[in-house]
């Protein structure tokens, strides 16, 4: 998002603090009805583009908001998302965007509330290493031809009981309602929004070997140190890393294994 978007999805995310922050929330709810009106955005575009044009009146849209979409939703959603209308966006898409973070947002601030956060954060993470690994199933969720029923069916066969229910409830939107997104890049999205509910960056960390406790939390901190900030480590396994291990921080990928040092040496002697 840029310009004007960018201020007013920070804006709303401070109104969801906020408004997250009070104990009588139902934050799981929420989350549900911020989702409800993403979809409702993203299928009536002529509706989103009343919401977000600039030459409105934001009170009459907040209006709007709550004529049209009031009895269906808890005040606090209705609210938020009247909220939202007041503020200028650069394209009508950017509302539905920043709508579908705040939903995300909120079933990862259920999670933190209730103590699964970390557990959260690790189910996704693996859930993607399971579907990059699974031809079948990643065409099984992406299958344009499969309806909502049948995708949802199978993930809950896949997760129920079995992930936590913020996690299960996260997947399942994705998959459902991936609004164009692959399923790799909107695993990629929620779990950097989970690392953010603690302000946390994401470390995607790979060895031969199952790293020890010690180990973990010594590379933890020198992550933190170099970054200036806490750090969530994911960690993958792969027997092909012959020695030490591989770090991936966002875009930038610290290679310390001796794989890689052996293929540079050998780069090296070809030049």
């Amino acid at each position: 998002m840029n310009g004007a978007s960018r201020e007013a999805l920070a804006a709303a995310r401070e109104r969801l603090d906020a408004l997250t922050d009070a104990t009588s929330v139902d934050t799981a709810r929420l989350a549900d009805e911020l989702a409800a009106v993403t979809a409702l955005l993203d299928r009536e575009v002529g509706l989103r583009r009343v919401l977000t044009d600039p030459a409105q009146a934001g009170e009459n849209k907040a209006e709007l908001v709550q004529r049209l979409l009031g009895a269906q939703i808890g005040g606090e959603t209705a609210d938020l998302v009247s909220g939202m209308v007041r503020s200028r966006w650069s394209q009508s898409r950017d509302l539905v965007d920043a709508l579908e973070e705040l939903a995300s947002t909120a079933d990862l601030t259920a999670a933190q509330q209730g103590g699964t956060l970390d557990s959260v954060e690790d189910e996704l993470f693996r859930f993607g290493r399971i579907v990059a690994s699974s031809t079948e199933l990643r065409a099984a969720l992406t299958d344009r031809k499969a309806t909502t029923a049948a995708k949802s069916e199978l993930l809950r066969s896949l997760l129920g009981g079995r992930a936590a229910p913020a996690t299960e409830r996260l997947v399942t939107r994705l998959v459902t309602a991936p609004r164009g997104r692959s399923l790799e890049a909107g695993l990629e999205s929620l779990s950097k929004l989970a690392a953010e509910r603690r302000d946390r960056m994401v470390a995607v960390v790979t060895s031969a070997v199952p790293l020890s406790d010690v180990q973990k939390q010594r590379l933890g901190a020198a992550l933190a140190k170099l970054y200036g900030r806490q750090m969530h480590l994911n960690l993958d396994l792969d027997p092909e890393v012959l020695g030490g291990i591989r770090v991936q921080v966002g875009d930038e990928v610290i290679n310390g294994s001796l794989a890689d040092r052996i293929a540079d040496a050998e780069r090296r002697l070809a030049s």
